[in-house]
């Protein structure tokens, strides 16, 4: 069996030249339509490649902010919330947020996107083609450093820059709206408590006022009345210091309970301004979320199409799909023979 090594491997490098030398005559038999089919596509592939729309790229960059607490009660972590980078967990809220429609309909409406994409708005479809459209022009997501990437393609260079600075500053504001959705009707829960509270108070001051004129004082001059009443010496004064120690007498007890719940509901008044002030500035904070690495400048040359690119994979396509046309025909033609 060894000895027939040297002669199997002869007769398979035999067999491997007679295929290459095979080839290349089918190759140079078949020049003119294989230079034809390359031809055509190189040409049309040119043809092409000139009449699509170039798009200009401008991109973006931004850190996510630290996570803060909808909270003012300590001022410390708000301070050192704005000066913090975001997590993980920052950034894939920060990239959600970008891909939601609150930013992509004001972007939408504002350059009349539905125009540039050529999207008829009697069009049934037209909701869907508009986002499809926008997906493949508005790109976001996270880089190897943390940060978030916003990439806008436009045919109008000014355009594609302007529209990737607008979202940059929608961040804070969409953020801020949908934080304000939570803090504000907690507000108003709390405004309402605190008008509550302070109607009770106004009430019971109102109807102290009331007892003053008739003359009841508090409790801790209330004892006076009588050794004025024993020192007056007009009767005339004698008269109304009695009148005002029997209104003492009938309404004193009232008084000093209305002077018991005017004072506990100024403390409770009190207790609740610090959280009543906290839901009010949560209500009416701006909040920053992130950090603006780098704003998107007007792009001066072209992202797409790469012409080159599409002309030589047209090309070499176009000699490929010719050869392989060739190569089935001439077999054919052999399977035929045989047949006959």
């Amino acid at each position: 069996m060894k000895k027939n090594w040297p002669q199997a491997s002869i007769m398979e490098n035999n067999n491997l030249t007679d295929q290459r030398n095979a080839l290349l005559i089918f190759l140079w038999n078949q020049r003119k339509p294989l230079m034809l089919f390359t031809g055509a596509a190189a040409i049309v592939s040119i043809v092409v490649a000139f009449l699509i729309t170039p798009l200009y790229l401008s991109t973006a960059i931004v850190f996510p902010a630290a996570s803060s607490n909808v909270s003012f009660s300590e001022q410390r972590n708000v301070k050192a919330a704005a000066m913090d980078f975001g997590e993980e967990e920052q950034a894939e809220q920060l990239v959600q947020i970008l891909s939601s429609s609150r930013i992509r309909d004001r972007i939408v409406q504002k350059y009349d996107l539905m125009k540039d994409y050529e999207i008829e708005k009697t069009d049934p479809n037209k909701y869907y083609k508009l986002n499809k459209a926008y997906n493949q022009h508005f790109t976001f997501g996270r880089t190897r450093y943390g940060s978030i990437q916003i990439d806008v393609l436009d045919k109008d260079p000014k355009q594609a820059a302007a529209m990737a600075n607008d979202i940059v500053d929608l961040i804070d504001t969409i953020k801020n709206e949908m934080i304000r959705e939570r803090t504000i009707p907690a507000f108003q829960i709390n405004l309402r408590k605190k008008q509550q509270m302070e109607k009770e108070r106004d009430s019971i001051l109102q109807r102290l006022e009331d007892l003053a004129e008739l003359g009841v004082l508090p409790n801790d001059t209330r004892a006076t009345l009588y050794q004025a009443l024993v020192d007056a010496k007009n009767p005339q004064e004698k008269e109304e210091l009695r009148k005002k120690i029997e209104a003492n007498s009938k309404y004193g007890s009232v008084y000093d309970g209305l002077e018991y719940q005017r004072n506990e509901k100024i403390v409770k008044i009190e207790d609740f301004k610090v959280s009543y002030e906290q839901a009010e500035s949560d209500a009416n904070a701006n909040f920053n979320h992130k950090f603006v690495v780098e704003r998107a400048v007007v792009a001066d040359r072209k992202e797409k199409p790469k012409r080159m690119i599409i002309v030589l994979v047209s090309t070499i396509g176009g000699f490929l799909f010719g050869l392989f046309f060739l190569l089935i025909r001439q077999r054919i033609k052999e399977l035929q023979q045989n047949a006959a």
